[in-house]
């Protein structure tokens, strides 16, 4: 049976109530937050977190950058609601809106980072979300993306295995899988005007590992992208 996102809906609303109190806090959440820390810059303006849950994520690097922008993204009201609290203590700094990961509800080139934990397996059509990602960043911002490992015997059992067994047909991608979606996309109409940008894809790619019981890969890559006006193949302006 397909995997569809009323399904991630449903199932993220129902996690809500005991995700921030869940095991898999110390596991694999906490550890992917301070690697993602880590890659943030005093220089960096506004970040945009996709999936962002309750918010832990994004009050902390509200704390260690104190003059970033934070915006957070999620598809589940639930979650959202949870972190009501959390996020009321970093005021201003810290938005957070409802949303799909598909159809980002921010201008092309608003983000110098956009970043996604844990979440994007449950995304089912993957590669319209990392074209929206790419979208949204500025020319060289940078896509920070962790997921499950499932590269290895271990990764391959927790995560094809236990993890689909739990959750349905969610689809964690190989290193290889996900090097190739940052590297394709193809031709895409600029939304704010009639301009044309020949994405490139992201350049710089990067991935970095963490082994463990949950082992999670950070992809990372740089938004190979152009405000210069191209002129559409014949074939593809049709």
């Amino acid at each position: 049976m397909a995997y569809l996102r009323e399904t991630a809906n449903r199932e993220f609303d129902h996690w809500s109530r005991t995700y921030d109190r869940s095991w898999l806090q110390w596991m694999i959440f906490h550890p992917s937050h301070q690697m993602m820390l880590q890659q943030l810059r005093a220089s960096d303006e506004r970040l945009l977190d996709i999936g962002c849950g309750t918010g832990q994520f994004l009050v902390q690097a509200a704390h260690e950058f104190s003059n970033l922008g934070c915006f957070g993204l999620d598809l589940s009201a639930k979650m959202l609601d949870q972190g009501q609290e959390r996020l009321a203590r970093v005021g201003d700094q810290v938005t957070v809106v409802r949303g799909d990961s598909e159809r980002l509800p921010f201008a092309d080139g608003s983000f110098d980072v956009v970043t996604c934990r844990h979440s994007f397996h449950h995304y089912p059509r993957q590669q319209a979300a990392v074209a929206e990602m790419f979208r949204v960043l500025r020319p060289d911002g940078r896509l920070l993306l962790i997921d499950g490992n499932r590269d290895r015997l271990w990764g391959w059992l927790v995560f094809d295995v236990a993890v689909t067994t739990i959750e349905g047909g969610v689809h964690h991608c190989s290193g290889l899988e996900l090097r190739a979606l940052f590297r394709k996309m193809g031709w895409r109409k600029v939304v704010a005007s009639s301009d044309l940008f020949r994405l490139a894809g992201f350049a710089q790619v990067e991935q970095f590992s963490r082994r463990g019981l949950a082992p999670f890969l950070m992809t990372k890559g740089v938004a190979a992208k152009s405000t210069k006006q191209f002129v559409l193949p014949a074939a593809r302006a049709a």
